[in-house]
């Protein structure tokens, strides 16, 4: 399958197409990104870990273009089918009235790693899932170029200055359009992902190795090293312990020998007076040293070199040559003290946070509210977003639908807006209710314009939603997903 970085397409199909045979070519495909269970607790832990590090490091998404794209011939849209919405679903009553505009509880980022590696993040809310499961974003935001989906694909909402205040939920399936799949049609980037129960670390326990063996969850080995006497009386009691490497003496090799060491060898005064001076074994080492003894030290040297003044002082002199060797090694003994690593489960999506609505085939020209996390510069460099913290565009939408022709983009729906990259996958959300922050995701943010010329980002552009992309979220919201870690904390499955 081929997949495109750049936006993801979902053609706009009219009333007739539509109504083809049952033997048409579906309008969806369905991708799995962690199903398993054990692949989504591997993909979550590897950003809760470490106090959430991973999520820490990564860095806004960009899609690869290497001009800022323009929006071209403006033209009018008929949606292919009557206007459509699912209800928004909310976890607690309206907040108090205020001027001032009330964040969701249902926005957040998506993590991944892209091809390279790199930990990246966009934006993206939780909409109304039968399952209370689905993620809306970008296509461009889960689909890698030409290699399926994302790694260790996952959704943290309410997200706030590297916080995960509600947990997190691995991605199960990914939904998008078949003509993307098929076509590289770039004219609708959007997905629909299902994710597991979310879940938050909950520490550690120390146990025992039956018990070690046991747990289905995460869990290692902790190393203590102790003592050859200690590893003796660990191994007589049946303890978990081991040794590592081996004893085996220092070998005399020659001065160019790689890793070689050279230390003195104490001769004779004849002896250091017949050596050479340079670098090899039997070659002098330094200079003779001559120190202060005491008398029993002097009366109990035996060697060449001992002086005594008649005055009552005593000296030794010692004298040295070059011994090159390869440096020994010894057995390094350690104990062992099995842990496993907890779990909480979060629950599902949408009983955690919520939902957004979801509307298609809208009339043009109607206010929206955007949600994301800006972080990109400006084409000209000015980066006024950190994208720790979401920000908000709000607006009429263009009256008419544009083309992008660095994408081959025939109907995108437009805001002017300037928030930067980062916020790919943002939320447009129709009827946004400030009391109850809820509202209809009409569009998710797919590129980013700079229409007067002055290297600024100055509109926003998403994919129009028409009739296919309720039918790709109509297969999506059929996706079933459930816990991955038990009331112990350990994993369910595998």
């Amino acid at each position: 399958m081929k997949r495109l970085l750049v936006p993801l397409a979902v053609a706009g199909l009219s009333a007739a197409v539509l109504a083809t045979p049952a033997t048409a070519a579906p309008s969806w495909v369905s991708d799995p990104l962690s199903p398993k269970p054990a692949d989504a607790y591997s993909a979550a832990y590897f950003w809760l870990d470490a106090n959430g590090a991973a999520l820490k490091k990564a860095t806004e998404f960009r899609v690869d273009a290497k001009d800022v794209p323009k929006l071209v011939h403006p033209q009018t849209t008929s949606a292919d089918g009557k206007p459509g919405m699912t209800a928004p679903t909310g976890t607690s009553g309206a907040a108090p009235k205020s001027k001032n505009v009330n964040l969701p509880k249902t926005i957040g980022k998506v993590f991944f790693l892209d091809r390279s590696g790199n930990q990246r993040w966009c934006s993206a809310t939780s909409i109304q899932a039968r399952n209370r499961n689905l993620v809306a974003t970008a296509g461009h935001c889960v689909y890698e170029q030409g290699k399926d989906v994302f790694a260790k694909w996952v959704f943290v909402p309410g997200y706030f200055q590297g916080k995960a205040p509600f947990g997190v939920y691995a991605g199960a399936y990914a939904f998008t359009a078949y003509d993307l799949d098929t076509y590289d049609d770039y004219d609708g980037d959007f997905a629909f992902v299902a994710v597991h129960n979310g879940f938050e670390l909950a520490g550690e326990k120390t146990v025992t190795k039956a018990e070690f063996d046991k747990w289905a969850g995460d869990k290692w080995v902790k190393k203590h090293e102790i003592t050859a006497k200690e590893f003796g009386t660990c191994v007589l009691n049946l303890g978990n312990c081991w040794s590592e490497g081996e004893d085996k003496p220092a070998d005399q090799v020659g001065p160019d020998y790689p890793g070689a060491v050279v230390e003195r060898d104490e001769v004779g005064e004849q002896a250091y007076k017949d050596a050479k001076t340079g670098r090899g074994n039997g070659y002098k080492f330094g200079e003779p040293e001559t120190v202060p003894v005491t008398k029993a030290e002097y009366d109990a040297y035996k060697g060449p070199g001992a002086k005594d003044d008649t005055g009552g002082n005593y000296t030794i002199t010692r004298f040295y040559t070059q011994k090159w060797l390869k440096p020994g090694t010894s057995r390094t003994f350690y104990q062992g003290e099995y842990v496993l690593g907890l779990a909480k489960d979060a629950g599902r999506l949408g009983d955690a946070v919520g939902g957004q609505g979801v509307a298609w085939n809208q009339p043009m020209g109607q206010k929206v509210t955007v949600f994301g996390y800006p972080a990109a510069p400006h084409p000209d460099g000015d980066k006024p977003f950190t994208g720790l913290t979401p920000k908000i565009c709000a607006g009429r939408t263009g009256t008419k639908t544009y083309q992008v022709n660095m994408f081959e983009v025939e109907t995108h729906q437009v805001l002017k807006c300037s928030m930067t990259g980062g916020s790919d996958g943002a939320p447009w959300l129709l009827r946004y209710d400030n009391n109850k922050r809820t509202g209809y995701v009409n569009g998710v943010t797919s590129m980013f314009h700079d229409q007067d010329g002055n290297d600024r980002i100055d509109f926003v552009s998403s994919a129009y939603f028409d009739g296919e992309v309720a039918d790709v979220y109509d297969k999506a919201n059929h996706a079933a997903t459930k816990s991955i870690v038990g009331p112990g904390g350990e994993l369910i499955g595998k």
